[in-house]
């Protein structure tokens, strides 16, 4: 899955910088499945007082299971979200994807989300083929 970038911001890109703003709009254009998700972590973190919010819900399909994997693999994108929504990002097991405070970045239970641990703990036979 890649980006559908308009040609005026490619133009853009080739003669400078491109701002936060114009980026972030065309991932949320280009892979809506992860921006819903993304999004949804990042307003149930907003409504809570908890350290963290996370989606464990299986995609509904390899396509949108696509659209996670590279939202969430590329430095870029991931950064961007995390700018926009004002949160750090967690990703587990091609599918379960976490929105923490980003005062939370340094404590306990942040650690143990992205630790060895905490994949191998998150593991499943369901999971094996994602």
């Amino acid at each position: 899955m890649s980006l559908d970038v308009p040609t005026a911001l490619l133009e853009r890109a080739e003669r400078g910088e491109v701002d936060d703003a114009a980026f972030v709009d065309v991932v949320r254009t280009s892979l809506p499945y992860a921006w819903q998700v993304i999004s949804s972590v990042a307003t149930d973190l907003r409504g809570s007082t908890a350290e963290f919010a996370d989606h464990e819900v299986p995609p509904p399909s390899e396509a949108e299971r696509g659209q996670l994997l590279r939202a969430l693999a590329s430095d870029a994108i991931r950064g961007g979200l995390e700018r926009h929504f004002g949160v750090r990002l967690a990703f587990q097991n091609c599918h379960r994807v976490a929105a923490f405070r980003p005062s939370a970045v340094d404590g306990a239970i942040y650690r143990a989300f992205v630790s060895p641990r905490g994949q191998l703990l998150n593991q499943s036979p369901a999971l094996r083929d994602c």
